[in-house]
């Protein structure tokens, strides 16, 4: 298999004009939703307070999935794609990071 296959669905065709359309808007939203959960993921890092820690973890959660939720309905359309993973490539990462566990202060074994 190419390394460079993409996995696509048929793309949904969308009017090419100056405004914007519904995959632009879709798409806006996307990036809107990564911007925001890497925001609420920093404040969760910070947040001293249980109550506040809670709170932001319920609206990060809600919004995590609102971005799966506009990603998986892009792919669907066709709006999306991934690259197929090369296995070789999946193997020597693999490696490189099993040889980072045996560094580890326990020899390598999580507790």
């Amino acid at each position: 298999m190419n390394p460079q296959q993409k996995i696509q669905n048929p793309e949904t065709q969308v009017p090419k004009t100056p405004q914007m359309n519904d995959r632009d808007f879709i798409n806006d939203l996307l990036a809107t939703e990564k911007y925001m959960t890497t925001s609420y993921s920093m404040a969760l890092h910070e947040a001293s307070h249980e109550g506040l820690y809670q709170d932001i973890m319920k609206i990060f959660s809600e919004t995590q999935n609102c971005q799966r939720e506009l990603y998986n309905l892009m792919f669907k359309k066709g709006w999306y794609a991934i690259e197929a993973a090369d296995q070789q490539k999946l193997q020597q990462s693999y490696q490189q990071f099993q040889g980072y566990t045996n560094q580890l202060p326990t020899g390598g074994t999580l507790q």
